[in-house]
Protein backbone atom coordinates (compact mmCIF):
# COMPACT_ATOMS: atom_id res chain seq x y z
CA UNK A 1 0.00 0.00 0.00
CA UNK A 2 1.36 3.73 -0.65
CA UNK A 3 3.64 4.34 2.60
CA UNK A 4 1.09 7.55 3.36
CA UNK A 5 -2.00 5.47 3.39
CA UNK A 6 0.18 3.09 5.74
CA UNK A 7 1.51 5.41 7.96
CA UNK A 8 -1.89 6.85 8.52
CA UNK A 9 -3.52 3.77 9.80
CA UNK A 10 -0.73 2.38 11.70
CA UNK A 11 -0.85 5.80 13.50
CA UNK A 12 -4.44 6.13 13.72
CA UNK A 13 -5.16 2.32 14.86
CA UNK A 14 -2.44 2.60 17.55
CA UNK A 15 -4.69 4.17 20.32
CA UNK A 16 -7.10 2.02 19.52
CA UNK A 17 -5.22 -1.17 19.47
CA UNK A 18 -3.95 -0.32 23.20
CA UNK A 19 -6.95 1.32 24.84
CA UNK A 20 -9.51 -1.89 23.45
CA UNK A 21 -10.32 -2.68 26.32
CA UNK A 22 -11.46 0.68 28.03
CA UNK A 23 -13.03 1.25 24.35
CA UNK A 24 -15.07 -1.76 24.61
CA UNK A 25 -16.39 -1.10 28.23
CA UNK A 26 -17.62 2.30 27.07
CA UNK A 27 -21.00 0.30 25.37
CA UNK A 28 -21.95 -1.16 28.54
CA UNK A 29 -25.31 -0.18 29.60
CA UNK A 30 -24.67 2.97 27.20
CA UNK A 31 -28.02 4.81 26.71
CA UNK A 32 -25.67 6.52 23.78
CA UNK A 33 -24.89 3.19 22.10
CA UNK A 34 -28.76 1.95 22.83
CA UNK A 35 -29.86 5.10 20.84
CA UNK A 36 -27.09 4.64 17.95
CA UNK A 37 -28.01 1.00 17.42
CA UNK A 38 -31.90 2.26 17.12
CA UNK A 39 -31.06 4.14 14.54
CA UNK A 40 -29.31 1.81 12.24
CA UNK A 41 -31.98 -0.56 12.75
CA UNK A 42 -35.04 1.77 11.83
CA UNK A 43 -33.61 1.55 7.97
CA UNK A 44 -34.59 -2.21 7.44
CA UNK A 45 -32.30 -2.34 4.80
CA UNK A 46 -32.75 -5.31 2.30
CA UNK A 47 -29.42 -6.76 0.84
CA UNK A 48 -28.40 -10.36 0.03
CA UNK A 49 -25.44 -11.51 2.47
CA UNK A 50 -22.63 -11.68 3.42
CA UNK A 51 -22.33 -8.18 5.42
CA UNK A 52 -19.27 -6.28 5.93
CA UNK A 53 -18.21 -3.75 8.77
CA UNK A 54 -15.25 -1.61 8.08
CA UNK A 55 -13.97 -0.63 11.40
CA UNK A 56 -15.12 -3.35 13.59
CA UNK A 57 -13.81 -2.32 16.40
CA UNK A 58 -14.68 -4.88 19.66
CA UNK A 59 -17.63 -5.89 17.42
CA UNK A 60 -20.66 -4.30 18.93
CA UNK A 61 -22.31 -3.19 16.47
CA UNK A 62 -21.35 -6.21 14.44
CA UNK A 63 -23.44 -8.39 17.34
CA UNK A 64 -26.04 -6.09 17.62
CA UNK A 65 -27.06 -6.00 13.73
CA UNK A 66 -26.23 -9.42 13.09
CA UNK A 67 -23.07 -8.56 10.31
CA UNK A 68 -20.80 -11.79 10.46
CA UNK A 69 -17.82 -10.13 9.13
CA UNK A 70 -15.42 -7.13 10.08
CA UNK A 71 -12.16 -5.49 9.15
CA UNK A 72 -10.03 -2.69 10.92
CA UNK A 73 -6.36 -1.97 11.22
CA UNK A 74 -6.71 -2.12 15.35
CA UNK A 75 -5.72 -5.55 16.09
CA UNK A 76 -6.81 -5.77 19.82
CA UNK A 77 -10.12 -5.24 19.30
CA UNK A 78 -10.74 -7.66 16.56
CA UNK A 79 -9.73 -9.92 19.21
CA UNK A 80 -12.60 -8.99 21.30
CA UNK A 81 -14.53 -9.26 18.26
CA UNK A 82 -13.84 -12.76 16.95
CA UNK A 83 -14.78 -13.21 20.90
CA UNK A 84 -17.90 -11.92 20.21
CA UNK A 85 -18.52 -14.32 17.22
CA UNK A 86 -17.56 -12.24 14.08
CA UNK A 87 -15.38 -13.18 11.26
CA UNK A 88 -12.79 -10.77 11.03
CA UNK A 89 -9.25 -9.43 8.97
CA UNK A 90 -6.89 -6.92 9.52
CA UNK A 91 -7.16 -4.50 6.67
CA UNK A 92 -8.03 -0.81 5.96
CA UNK A 93 -10.98 0.26 4.11
CA UNK A 94 -8.97 2.03 1.31
CA UNK A 95 -7.78 -2.05 0.69
CA UNK A 96 -10.14 -4.36 1.23
CA UNK A 97 -8.73 -8.01 0.74
CA UNK A 98 -12.33 -9.18 -0.86
CA UNK A 99 -13.18 -10.30 -4.48
CA UNK A 100 -14.70 -8.20 -6.97
CA UNK A 101 -18.49 -8.11 -6.24
CA UNK A 102 -18.68 -10.34 -3.20
CA UNK A 103 -20.42 -8.61 -0.85
CA UNK A 104 -23.80 -7.65 -0.06
CA UNK A 105 -23.73 -4.88 2.24
CA UNK A 106 -21.01 -2.62 4.05
CA UNK A 107 -21.96 -0.70 6.80
CA UNK A 108 -19.08 1.92 7.95
CA UNK A 109 -20.43 3.20 11.44
CA UNK A 110 -18.42 5.68 12.97
CA UNK A 111 -15.43 5.40 10.67
CA UNK A 112 -15.51 7.59 8.13
CA UNK A 113 -13.83 10.60 10.29
CA UNK A 114 -10.86 8.55 10.34
CA UNK A 115 -10.15 7.14 7.07
CA UNK A 116 -7.13 8.02 5.40
CA UNK A 117 -9.12 8.76 1.84
CA UNK A 118 -13.09 8.27 1.65
CA UNK A 119 -12.26 8.65 -2.08
CA UNK A 120 -10.36 5.19 -2.09
CA UNK A 121 -12.60 3.47 0.22
CA UNK A 122 -16.10 4.42 -1.84
CA UNK A 123 -14.04 3.45 -4.93
CA UNK A 124 -13.15 0.30 -3.18
CA UNK A 125 -17.11 -0.58 -2.37
CA UNK A 126 -18.02 0.13 -6.22
CA UNK A 127 -15.62 -2.76 -6.69
CA UNK A 128 -16.67 -4.84 -3.76
CA UNK A 129 -20.20 -4.73 -3.62
CA UNK A 130 -22.51 -6.61 -5.38
CA UNK A 131 -25.32 -4.65 -7.90
CA UNK A 132 -27.18 -2.53 -5.93
CA UNK A 133 -26.15 -3.65 -2.84
CA UNK A 134 -25.92 -0.97 0.09
CA UNK A 135 -23.48 1.13 1.54
CA UNK A 136 -24.57 2.09 4.99
CA UNK A 137 -22.81 4.82 6.81
CA UNK A 138 -23.47 6.67 10.34
CA UNK A 139 -21.35 9.47 11.37
CA UNK A 140 -22.18 12.22 13.24
CA UNK A 141 -22.82 15.43 11.42
CA UNK A 142 -19.62 18.23 11.84
CA UNK A 143 -22.43 21.48 12.30
CA UNK A 144 -24.25 19.37 15.04
CA UNK A 145 -23.61 20.23 18.69
CA UNK A 146 -22.47 16.80 18.83
CA UNK A 147 -19.75 17.58 15.99
CA UNK A 148 -18.93 20.53 17.79
CA UNK A 149 -18.44 18.54 20.82
CA UNK A 150 -15.99 16.00 19.54
CA UNK A 151 -14.13 18.69 17.58
CA UNK A 152 -13.47 20.54 20.79
CA UNK A 153 -12.00 16.82 22.22
CA UNK A 154 -10.23 16.87 18.89
CA UNK A 155 -8.61 20.20 19.81
CA UNK A 156 -7.81 19.15 23.47
CA UNK A 157 -6.04 15.95 21.92
CA UNK A 158 -8.32 13.51 22.94
CA UNK A 159 -6.46 9.99 22.10
CA UNK A 160 -9.32 8.68 20.27
CA UNK A 161 -10.09 11.65 18.05
CA UNK A 162 -6.99 13.45 18.03
CA UNK A 163 -6.62 12.43 14.43
CA UNK A 164 -10.55 12.35 13.42
CA UNK A 165 -11.87 14.74 10.59
CA UNK A 166 -15.38 15.25 10.84
CA UNK A 167 -17.82 15.79 8.01
CA UNK A 168 -20.62 17.59 7.26
CA UNK A 169 -24.01 16.05 5.71
CA UNK A 170 -23.50 17.59 2.24
CA UNK A 171 -20.10 17.21 1.98
CA UNK A 172 -20.83 13.47 2.84
CA UNK A 173 -23.69 13.95 0.03
CA UNK A 174 -20.89 15.02 -2.67
CA UNK A 175 -18.83 12.31 -1.93
CA UNK A 176 -21.25 9.81 -2.73
CA UNK A 177 -22.50 11.63 -5.92
CA UNK A 178 -18.84 11.93 -7.36
CA UNK A 179 -18.43 8.00 -6.62
CA UNK A 180 -21.92 7.01 -8.12
CA UNK A 181 -23.85 6.48 -5.47
CA UNK A 182 -27.18 7.23 -4.52
CA UNK A 183 -28.98 7.90 -1.33
CA UNK A 184 -31.83 5.95 -0.74
CA UNK A 185 -33.01 6.70 2.65
CA UNK A 186 -31.74 8.05 5.56
CA UNK A 187 -32.74 9.11 9.79
CA UNK A 188 -31.54 11.84 12.09
CA UNK A 189 -31.47 10.82 16.03
CA UNK A 190 -29.37 11.82 19.11
CA UNK A 191 -31.03 15.55 19.50
CA UNK A 192 -30.16 15.35 23.08
CA UNK A 193 -27.28 17.57 23.82
CA UNK A 194 -24.01 15.41 25.22
CA UNK A 195 -23.97 15.29 29.32
CA UNK A 196 -28.17 15.81 29.10
CA UNK A 197 -29.19 12.06 27.60
CA UNK A 198 -31.93 10.88 29.55
CA UNK A 199 -33.81 8.49 27.39
CA UNK A 200 -34.12 6.40 24.54
CA UNK A 201 -34.67 8.45 21.22
CA UNK A 202 -36.78 7.17 18.49
CA UNK A 203 -34.92 8.38 15.37
CA UNK A 204 -36.54 10.64 12.85
CA UNK A 205 -36.76 10.10 8.66
CA UNK A 206 -34.65 12.22 6.78
CA UNK A 207 -31.01 13.99 7.44
CA UNK A 208 -30.65 16.67 9.76
CA UNK A 209 -27.16 18.53 10.05
CA UNK A 210 -28.12 19.40 13.70
CA UNK A 211 -28.69 15.97 14.75
CA UNK A 212 -26.13 14.15 16.84
CA UNK A 213 -26.46 11.07 14.64
CA UNK A 214 -27.21 10.40 11.07
CA UNK A 215 -27.18 7.08 9.32
CA UNK A 216 -27.35 7.16 5.56
CA UNK A 217 -28.03 4.44 3.56
CA UNK A 218 -26.21 4.86 -0.46
CA UNK A 219 -26.68 2.01 -3.10
CA UNK A 220 -24.59 2.38 -6.67
CA UNK A 221 -26.34 4.24 -9.54
CA UNK A 222 -26.38 3.08 -12.94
Amino acid sequence: MPEQTASHWQHNSQVFHERAGEYDTWFDNSLLFAIEKTAIQLLKSSFAPPALEIGIGPGRFAEALHIPFGIDPAFAPLQLAKKRGQATCQAIAEEMPLATSSVGAIYLLFTLCFLASPSRFLQECGRVLQPDAPLIIGFVPADSPWGRYLLEKKEKGHPFYQNARFYTIEEVRQLLKEYNFQICQGVSTLYQRPGEIQVLEQARPGLDEQAGFVVIEARPGE
